[in-house]
């Protein structure tokens, strides 16, 4: 059985926050990978202006990596984790992957609300290239052994549901 928990998901759709009241259900470490690069590297946003998206992804499959190597745990993942192979392919060998689905004009509404910089999408939130960003990134997602609706539900609720499910797992 797998140990880790890892939260797949666009940009947006709760995995930080979701993470953390998972973990406490579940009695486990959190770990946030973006957090984990902050805190080694310094501010994505400079990371890939200083040394673009392949010197962030390889940080990000060390962070990974490293919160796998450690005792189980929830990991709340950047949106676009999974887009890079090598830390597809570690994540599904060794944790359960669930997927936080939320639809896109909910994810449209909190990335515009949001104060986070998010390099891949600019200054300027384009609904057509955030669409066609999720899209893209939709199938990888769908890879993961479990999906929740991420939506229309307290976050806590989501939380806890994600508990029952790898309880019973």
């Amino acid at each position: 059985m797998k140990e880790h928990v890892a939260l797949v998901g666009f940009m947006g759709a709760g995995k930080s926050t979701v993470g953390r009241r998972l973990a406490k259900e579940l009695g486990m470490q959190f770990v946030d990978t973006d957090e984990t690069i902050v805190a080694r590297y310094g501010p994505i946003p400079e990371i890939f202006a200083r040394d673009g998206e392949p010197a962030f992804r390889a940080r990000e499959l060390e962070a990974v990596r490293d919160a796998l190597d450690g005792p189980p745990c929830v990991l709340a993942l950047g949106g676009g984790a999974v887009t890079h192979p090598p830390t597809r392919s570690l994540l599904a060998e060794r944790a359960l992957r669930v997927y936080l689905d939320v639809p896109f004009s909910v994810l449209l509404g909190r990335l515009r609300r949001s104060k986070t910089k998010r390099p891949l999408l600019g200054d300027a939130i384009d609904p057509a290239h955030v669409r066609a960003l999720h899209a893209a990134r939709r199938p990888l997602y769908a890879e993961s052994e479990m999906s929740v609706s991420g939506s229309r539900r307290s976050l806590g609720a989501i939380a806890r549901e994600i508990a029952d499910l790898v309880r019973a797992r």
